[in-house]
C-alpha cells in the first residue's frame, strides 16, 4: 500500500484540533517533501525520522519519493509532536506495518536519532480536549506526557518508551517481531495522584494584622490585592502565602490549570492540584503576561489560572503590560487575535500586587525620605485610575520595629484561617450560586443585602470620596464578604466601614 492515513492532533491554544497525516510513496526522483502549514521544527522531522528508522533496524524508502502532508493545509503545526506519526505513516505505507490496525489510534511523539520517544508539551491539553468533545480514542504518547495526559477521567492512554515498541503492536499477520523492549507499551489507567498541596504557612509572618485581615477578605471573597508599604516590611512573604488561605482545587479545576501549565511545557505531577502562584519579573512585557507569538502560547495571568498572580514592584511593570490586565480581571479570560487564528485562554487569577510607596521606598516609615513630592506622583501616578478602580483591597504594609519583630509570636497559621474562607465562600454559593467578586449588575442589589443604615453610609462615602460607580459596587462586594466572614445574612454598617477602609487611594493621588 503506497498511501497512508495516520491521526494525531495539533494544539491551537486550549483546542487540540484533529490531523491527518497523509503519507504517499511513489516512483521517481527519490525525495522527502513535508507539506501542511508546517514549522521549521516540524520539517525538521525528516531528518529525525530517517534517523530513527534506520537505528532500529527498520527500512527507510530511500529509493521512493515520499510526500508526507498535515491536513488540514491551513492549521499551523509546530512542535516534534508528528514525528512518531510521520514514522509510522512512512512504515505503513512501505507495508511494514498493518495501516488498517492503525485506526482507533491517535499518535503524538518527538523521536531520538536512536529511535527513542521524548515528551512533548501539551499532552494533558490534548486529553482534556478530547474528554470535553466526548470523542473516544486510544492516545499513544511518550513516557511524561502519557501520565500527563492519563489524569484526564475516562481517558484512554498508552506509554510508549521506543518506536520499536509501536511497531510491535502494528506487524502484519505472519510478519517476524522485531526484539523485545523492557515495559515497552504499558496501557495507563486514568487516575490523579495523590499528593497533598503544599503551601508556605501564615504563622510565619509576625504583626501585620491589617495586611493578615485583608488578604483573608480577599480568600474568602475572590478579591483582588494591593499591599504598599517599604521594603522589607513582608508583602512578598505575604503574597507567597495567600494561595494556601484559598479553598482545595476540584478535579475540574485542577485539570484546567494542570493543562494550561502542560500547554506551556511546565507541568509537574508533583504540582497536581497544588494552586499556582507566578510572580514575573517586573520586566515582563505585556506579551509575557497575556500571551501571544504564533502560534498563540499562554501568558502568566493564564498559567495563574484558579491561583494567584504576584506582581511585586507593580509600578515597576511597563505601562503596556498593566494596562493589558484590565479586561481579563473583569472577564476572567484573555483572547489573542491574529491575523490567520484566534485563540482564546482561561485567565481567571486572583491578582496579588504590592509596591514602595515612592521610588525610595521610605515615605512614612520612620526613615529619611529622598523623594520630592513631584517624584513621589509621577511614581504613584504610573498605576492608572482604571487600573486601580478594577483592584478591590488596597491595604497599607509597615515596617516592622525590631522589637515587635523579635519579640511577637508566631502569627496564627494558615489552616484555621483557610477554614474561615472556606466557610464564608458557601455561605456565598449558597445564596447566590457563585463567589462575592463574580456578582454583576442587578445580582449586587439582591445579594448585597445592605441594612438601611449600612446603605446610607456607603451613598454618604462614595459621594465624598468621589468614587465611580465601579468602586462603589466593588465596595459592596467586599463588605458582603466580610459579613459572609461574620456570618451575617445582613451587611450591616459595621462591615461597610471596614470596606471603606480597604478602599483607599494613593496618598499622592489625591
Amino acid at each position: 500500500m503506497s498511501l497512508c492515513l495516520v491521526q494525531s492532533r495539533a494544539l491551537v491554544g486550549l483546542e487540540a484540533a484533529a490531523v491527518t497525516v497523509e503519507v504517499h510513496l511513489a516512483n521517481g526522483l527519490p525525495n522527502f517533501m513535508l507539506v501542511g502549514l508546517a514549522d521549521t521544527e516540524v520539517k525538521e522531522a525528516r531528518e529525525r525520522v530517517r534517523s530513527a528508522l534506520l537505528n532500529s533496524g527498520l527500512a527507510f524508502p530511500h529509493n521512493k519519493r515520499i510526500t508526507v502532508n498535515l491536513a488540514p493545509a491551513d492549521l499551523p503545526k509546530d512542535s516534534g509532536r508528528f514525528d512518531l506519526p510521520i514514522a509510522l505513516g512512512i512504515l505503513a505505507a512501505s507495508g511494514q506495518i498493518d495501516a488498517a490496525r492503525l485506526a482507533g489510534h491517535e499518535f503524538a511523539g518527538e523521536l531520538s536519532l536512536s529511535g527513542e520517544l521524548r515528551p512533548v508539551r501539551g499532552a494533558l491539553a490534548t486529553s482534556l480536549a478530547l474528554h470535553a468533545g466526548r470523542i473516544t480514542t486510544r492516545l499513544v504518547l511518550p513516557p511524561a506526557s502519557a501520565e500527563e495526559a492519563a489524569l484526564v477521567p475516562g481517558a484512554h492512554v498508552v506509554r510508549a518508551r521506543h518506536l520499536l515498541d509501536v511497531v510491535r503492536q502494528f506487524l502484519p499477520e505472519g510478519s517476524a517481531a522485531p526484539e523485545e523492549g523492557a515495559d515497552g507499551w504499558t496501557r495507563l489507567a486514568a487516575s490523579a495522584p495523590s499528593f497533598g498541596a503544599d503551601y508556605p504557612d501564615l504563622a510565619d509572618v509576625k504583626g501585620q494584622a491589617g495586611a493578615r485581615r485583608a488578604l483573608e477578605i480577599a480568600a474568602a471573597g475572590g478579591h483582588s490585592v494591593l499591599m504598599v508599604g517599604p521594603p522589607g516590611s513582608g508583602k512578598s512573604m505575604l503574597a507567597q502565602r495567600f494561595a494556601g488561605l484559598l479553598p482545595p482545587m476540584t478535579v475540574g479545576e485542577a485539570l484546567e490549570s494542570a493543562a494550561v501549565a502542560s500547554l506551556a511545557g511546565r507541568f509537574s505531577l508533583q504540582h497536581w492540584a497544588q494552586r499556582p502562584t507566578c510572580a514575573p519579573h517586573h520586566s515582563a512585557s505585556a506579551v509575557a503576561l497575556v500571551g501571544g507569538g504564533s502560534p498563540p502560547r499562554p501568558g502568566e495571568i493564564s498559567l495563574a489560572h484558579h491561583g494567584v498572580l504576584f506582581l511585586d514592584e507593580l509600578p515597576e511593570f511597563p505601562r503596556t503590560a498593566l494596562e493589558a490586565l484590565r479586561e481579563p480581571l473583569e472577564t476572567g479570560r484573555i483572547t489573542i487575535a491574529r491575523a490567520a487564528r484566534r485563540s482564546e485562554f482561561p485567565a481567571r487569577f486572583q491578582l496579588v500586587a504590592a509596591m514602595n510607596p515612592c521610588p525610595c521606598g521610605w515615605l512614612g516609615s520612620g526613615r529619611t525620605c529622598r523623594c520630592t513630592p513631584e517624584q513621589v506622583a509621577r511614581y504613584q501616578g504610573r498605576l492608572s485610575g482604571p487600573l486601580l478602580d478594577r483592584i478591590d483591597l488596597h491595604v497599607e504594609v509597615p515596617a516592622l520595629g525590631p522589637a515587635e519583630l523579635l519579640d511577637a509570636p508566631a502569627g496564627e497559621a494558615t489552616r484555621p484561617v483557610q477554614a474561615r474562607c472556606i466557610a464564608a465562600r458557601e455561605r456565598a454559593m449558597r445564596r447566590q450560586g457563585k463567589g462575592n467578586h463574580a456578582l454583576q449588575g442587578g445580582e449586587i442589589d439582591v445579594h448585597g443585602a445592605l441594612a438601611q443604615h449600612a446603605g446610607d453610609f456607603l451613598r454618604h462615602a462614595a459621594a465624598r470620596l468621589g468614587w465611580s460607580a465601579r468602586s462603589t459596587h466593588r465596595v459592596l462586594k467586599v463588605a458582603r464578604t466580610i459579613a459572609d466572614l461574620a456570618d451575617s445574612a445582613v451587611v450591616e454598617v459595621v462591615h461597610v466601614a471596614e470596606a471603606v477602609q480597604y478602599r483607599r487611594v494613593l496618598p499622592a493621588l489625591h
